[in-house]
Protein backbone atom coordinates (compact mmCIF):
# COMPACT_ATOMS: atom_id res chain seq x y z
CA UNK A 1 0.00 0.00 0.00
CA UNK A 2 1.39 3.19 -0.95
CA UNK A 3 1.72 5.94 1.62
CA UNK A 4 -0.59 8.27 -0.05
CA UNK A 5 -3.09 5.88 -0.41
CA UNK A 6 -2.86 4.82 3.31
CA UNK A 7 -3.07 8.70 4.07
CA UNK A 8 -6.50 8.85 2.23
CA UNK A 9 -7.50 5.06 3.73
CA UNK A 10 -7.08 6.32 7.44
CA UNK A 11 -8.46 9.67 6.80
CA UNK A 12 -11.56 8.44 5.72
CA UNK A 13 -11.70 6.31 8.37
CA UNK A 14 -11.15 9.15 10.79
CA UNK A 15 -13.94 11.59 9.15
CA UNK A 16 -16.31 8.69 8.60
CA UNK A 17 -16.07 7.74 12.58
CA UNK A 18 -16.40 11.49 14.01
CA UNK A 19 -19.41 11.99 11.35
CA UNK A 20 -20.67 9.16 12.54
CA UNK A 21 -20.60 10.57 16.18
CA UNK A 22 -21.84 14.15 15.54
CA UNK A 23 -24.90 12.75 13.43
CA UNK A 24 -25.87 10.82 16.65
CA UNK A 25 -25.58 13.20 19.27
CA UNK A 26 -26.96 15.67 16.81
CA UNK A 27 -30.18 13.51 16.15
CA UNK A 28 -30.07 12.78 20.24
CA UNK A 29 -30.51 16.76 20.81
CA UNK A 30 -33.30 17.19 18.56
CA UNK A 31 -35.63 14.71 20.47
CA UNK A 32 -34.88 15.64 23.66
CA UNK A 33 -35.45 19.26 23.94
CA UNK A 34 -33.62 22.81 24.30
CA UNK A 35 -32.34 21.85 27.89
CA UNK A 36 -31.20 18.13 27.50
CA UNK A 37 -30.64 18.93 23.66
CA UNK A 38 -28.05 21.92 25.05
CA UNK A 39 -26.02 19.94 27.63
CA UNK A 40 -25.43 16.94 24.39
CA UNK A 41 -24.40 19.58 22.01
CA UNK A 42 -22.08 21.37 24.24
CA UNK A 43 -20.24 17.93 24.89
CA UNK A 44 -17.11 17.99 22.56
CA UNK A 45 -18.47 15.62 20.13
CA UNK A 46 -16.38 17.29 17.38
CA UNK A 47 -13.72 19.12 18.93
CA UNK A 48 -13.33 16.02 20.86
CA UNK A 49 -12.33 13.14 18.03
CA UNK A 50 -10.70 16.25 16.36
CA UNK A 51 -8.19 16.30 19.28
CA UNK A 52 -7.95 12.38 19.48
CA UNK A 53 -6.75 12.44 15.60
CA UNK A 54 -4.19 15.25 16.37
CA UNK A 55 -2.74 12.97 19.36
CA UNK A 56 -2.27 10.29 16.86
CA UNK A 57 -0.27 12.18 14.94
CA UNK A 58 1.08 14.72 17.07
CA UNK A 59 3.31 14.96 20.65
CA UNK A 60 1.75 15.93 24.17
CA UNK A 61 3.34 19.67 23.49
CA UNK A 62 1.26 19.97 20.33
CA UNK A 63 -2.22 19.01 22.06
CA UNK A 64 -1.50 21.23 24.92
CA UNK A 65 -0.25 24.50 22.99
CA UNK A 66 -3.76 23.25 20.65
CA UNK A 67 -5.65 23.31 23.75
CA UNK A 68 -4.20 27.06 25.00
CA UNK A 69 -5.51 28.32 21.54
CA UNK A 70 -8.90 26.71 21.90
CA UNK A 71 -9.38 27.96 25.18
CA UNK A 72 -10.23 31.88 23.99
CA UNK A 73 -12.04 30.17 21.40
CA UNK A 74 -14.66 28.68 23.72
CA UNK A 75 -15.11 32.67 24.49
CA UNK A 76 -15.93 33.99 20.76
CA UNK A 77 -18.23 30.31 21.10
CA UNK A 78 -20.34 31.85 23.33
CA UNK A 79 -20.39 35.47 21.36
CA UNK A 80 -21.56 33.46 18.42
CA UNK A 81 -24.56 31.90 20.56
CA UNK A 82 -25.37 35.12 21.86
CA UNK A 83 -25.27 36.87 17.94
CA UNK A 84 -26.94 33.99 16.78
CA UNK A 85 -29.83 34.01 19.36
CA UNK A 86 -30.95 37.73 19.30
CA UNK A 87 -30.86 38.30 15.52
CA UNK A 88 -33.15 34.53 15.48
CA UNK A 89 -35.89 35.83 16.98
CA UNK A 90 -36.86 38.32 13.96
CA UNK A 91 -34.00 37.64 11.11
CA UNK A 92 -34.30 34.79 8.71
CA UNK A 93 -32.00 31.79 8.80
CA UNK A 94 -29.05 33.12 6.55
CA UNK A 95 -29.23 36.77 8.02
CA UNK A 96 -29.15 35.21 11.59
CA UNK A 97 -26.38 32.37 11.31
CA UNK A 98 -24.25 34.49 8.63
CA UNK A 99 -23.69 37.40 11.12
CA UNK A 100 -23.01 35.04 14.11
CA UNK A 101 -20.47 32.68 11.76
CA UNK A 102 -19.09 36.66 10.65
CA UNK A 103 -18.66 37.50 14.35
CA UNK A 104 -16.95 33.78 15.23
CA UNK A 105 -14.59 34.05 12.53
CA UNK A 106 -13.83 38.08 13.29
CA UNK A 107 -13.09 37.16 16.99
CA UNK A 108 -11.16 33.66 16.00
CA UNK A 109 -8.72 36.15 13.66
CA UNK A 110 -7.84 38.67 16.54
CA UNK A 111 -7.16 36.16 18.54
CA UNK A 112 -5.02 34.24 16.29
CA UNK A 113 -3.02 37.71 16.69
CA UNK A 114 -2.88 37.32 20.33
CA UNK A 115 -0.31 35.13 22.28
CA UNK A 116 -2.33 33.55 24.94
CA UNK A 117 -1.27 32.52 28.91
CA UNK A 118 -3.38 29.82 30.23
CA UNK A 119 -4.77 32.77 32.77
CA UNK A 120 -5.77 34.96 29.42
CA UNK A 121 -7.75 32.24 28.40
CA UNK A 122 -9.26 32.03 31.42
CA UNK A 123 -9.83 35.78 31.70
CA UNK A 124 -11.83 35.78 28.43
CA UNK A 125 -13.90 33.43 28.98
CA UNK A 126 -14.51 34.92 32.26
CA UNK A 127 -15.89 38.26 30.53
CA UNK A 128 -17.35 36.51 27.84
CA UNK A 129 -19.73 33.84 30.26
CA UNK A 130 -20.85 37.22 32.90
CA UNK A 131 -21.52 39.62 29.80
CA UNK A 132 -23.40 36.53 27.61
CA UNK A 133 -24.99 34.53 30.40
CA UNK A 134 -27.59 37.13 31.67
CA UNK A 135 -28.30 38.07 28.00
CA UNK A 136 -29.56 35.10 26.93
CA UNK A 137 -31.69 33.82 29.47
CA UNK A 138 -34.69 35.64 28.54
CA UNK A 139 -34.19 33.29 25.65
CA UNK A 140 -34.13 29.51 27.34
CA UNK A 141 -37.82 28.68 27.96
CA UNK A 142 -39.35 28.08 24.26
CA UNK A 143 -41.69 25.31 23.61
CA UNK A 144 -39.86 22.39 20.83
CA UNK A 145 -42.24 21.86 17.86
CA UNK A 146 -42.35 18.80 16.55
CA UNK A 147 -39.09 18.29 13.92
CA UNK A 148 -39.64 16.35 10.84
CA UNK A 149 -36.57 15.08 9.57
CA UNK A 150 -35.41 16.03 5.74
CA UNK A 151 -33.71 13.91 3.74
CA UNK A 152 -30.50 15.74 3.28
CA UNK A 153 -30.20 16.18 7.45
CA UNK A 154 -27.96 13.39 7.63
CA UNK A 155 -25.78 14.12 4.77
CA UNK A 156 -25.58 17.85 5.82
CA UNK A 157 -24.18 17.02 8.91
CA UNK A 158 -21.60 14.37 7.97
CA UNK A 159 -20.24 16.91 5.40
CA UNK A 160 -19.56 19.61 7.85
CA UNK A 161 -18.38 17.36 10.47
CA UNK A 162 -15.85 14.88 7.52
CA UNK A 163 -14.80 18.87 6.65
CA UNK A 164 -13.68 19.80 10.07
CA UNK A 165 -11.97 16.61 10.66
CA UNK A 166 -10.11 16.57 7.08
CA UNK A 167 -9.06 20.25 7.51
CA UNK A 168 -7.76 19.47 10.99
CA UNK A 169 -5.69 16.47 9.90
CA UNK A 170 -4.63 17.48 6.78
CA UNK A 171 -3.12 21.11 7.76
CA UNK A 172 -2.26 20.80 11.22
CA UNK A 173 1.21 19.41 10.44
CA UNK A 174 2.12 22.49 8.05
CA UNK A 175 0.16 25.53 9.95
CA UNK A 176 1.04 24.25 13.56
CA UNK A 177 -0.72 23.55 16.66
CA UNK A 178 -2.38 27.00 17.29
CA UNK A 179 -4.28 27.21 13.96
CA UNK A 180 -5.14 23.41 14.49
CA UNK A 181 -6.72 24.39 17.90
CA UNK A 182 -8.81 27.10 16.81
CA UNK A 183 -10.23 25.08 14.03
CA UNK A 184 -10.82 21.76 15.87
CA UNK A 185 -13.02 24.50 18.20
CA UNK A 186 -15.50 25.83 14.80
CA UNK A 187 -19.05 25.09 16.33
CA UNK A 188 -20.20 22.26 13.96
CA UNK A 189 -22.72 21.31 16.01
CA UNK A 190 -24.16 24.57 16.73
CA UNK A 191 -23.68 26.07 13.03
CA UNK A 192 -25.67 22.85 11.64
CA UNK A 193 -28.31 23.58 14.23
CA UNK A 194 -29.20 26.69 12.96
CA UNK A 195 -29.03 25.45 9.33
CA UNK A 196 -31.17 22.72 9.96
CA UNK A 197 -33.86 23.58 12.22
CA UNK A 198 -34.17 27.12 12.01
CA UNK A 199 -35.80 26.65 8.35
CA UNK A 200 -38.07 23.84 9.96
CA UNK A 201 -39.34 24.68 13.36
CA UNK A 202 -38.05 28.71 13.49
CA UNK A 203 -35.99 30.75 14.82
CA UNK A 204 -36.87 31.26 18.55
CA UNK A 205 -37.19 27.36 19.54
CA UNK A 206 -33.80 26.68 17.41
CA UNK A 207 -32.46 29.89 19.42
CA UNK A 208 -32.99 28.35 22.98
CA UNK A 209 -31.04 25.44 22.14
CA UNK A 210 -28.31 27.51 22.20
CA UNK A 211 -29.56 30.02 24.34
CA UNK A 212 -29.21 27.00 26.83
CA UNK A 213 -25.90 26.22 25.89
CA UNK A 214 -24.19 28.72 28.27
CA UNK A 215 -23.50 26.76 31.04
CA UNK A 216 -22.83 23.54 29.23
CA UNK A 217 -20.16 26.06 27.12
CA UNK A 218 -18.24 26.69 30.65
CA UNK A 219 -17.65 23.20 31.13
CA UNK A 220 -16.11 22.87 27.95
CA UNK A 221 -13.87 25.26 28.57
CA UNK A 222 -12.93 23.90 31.85
CA UNK A 223 -12.11 20.56 30.45
CA UNK A 224 -9.86 22.29 27.59
CA UNK A 225 -8.04 23.87 30.40
CA UNK A 226 -7.91 20.88 32.12
CA UNK A 227 -6.07 19.50 28.64
CA UNK A 228 -3.52 22.53 28.58
CA UNK A 229 -1.99 21.28 32.12
CA UNK A 230 -2.37 17.19 31.91
CA UNK A 231 -1.40 16.67 28.49
CA UNK A 232 1.94 18.49 29.58
CA UNK A 233 2.10 16.70 33.02
CA UNK A 234 1.17 13.13 31.35
CA UNK A 235 1.22 13.12 28.29
CA UNK A 236 -1.88 13.18 25.82
CA UNK A 237 -4.09 9.80 26.78
CA UNK A 238 -4.40 11.00 30.04
CA UNK A 239 -5.14 14.68 29.29
CA UNK A 240 -7.47 13.76 26.89
CA UNK A 241 -9.16 11.37 28.92
CA UNK A 242 -9.19 14.37 31.94
CA UNK A 243 -10.80 16.45 29.27
CA UNK A 244 -13.84 14.62 28.39
CA UNK A 245 -14.43 13.66 31.50
CA UNK A 246 -14.11 17.07 33.24
CA UNK A 247 -17.00 17.57 30.33
CA UNK A 248 -18.87 14.68 31.33
CA UNK A 249 -19.10 15.11 34.77
CA UNK A 250 -20.26 19.11 34.04
CA UNK A 251 -23.49 18.28 31.84
CA UNK A 252 -24.50 15.68 34.38
CA UNK A 253 -24.17 18.00 37.47
CA UNK A 254 -26.07 20.58 35.45
CA UNK A 255 -28.82 18.13 34.70
CA UNK A 256 -28.40 17.11 37.78
CA UNK A 257 -29.07 20.66 39.38
CA UNK A 258 -31.99 21.05 37.03
CA UNK A 259 -33.72 18.09 37.62
CA UNK A 260 -33.77 18.96 41.20
CA UNK A 261 -34.43 22.61 40.67
CA UNK A 262 -37.39 21.27 39.25
CA UNK A 263 -39.02 18.75 41.54
CA UNK A 264 -39.29 21.86 44.17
Amino acid sequence: MSPDFAFVLTLALRMAVTAAFVVTASVITERSGPVIGALIATLPISAGPSYVFLALDHDAAFIAEGALASLPINAATILLCLTYVVLAQRRSMPASFSAAVVVWIALATLIRMIHWSLLGGILANVVAFAVCLPLLKRFRNVRMPLITRRWYDIPLRALLVSTLVATVVTLSGRVGPTISGIIALFPVVFTSMMLILHPRIGGPPTAAVLANSGWGLIGLGIAIAVLHVAALQFGSAIGLSLALATCVSWNLTLWWYGRRKLVR
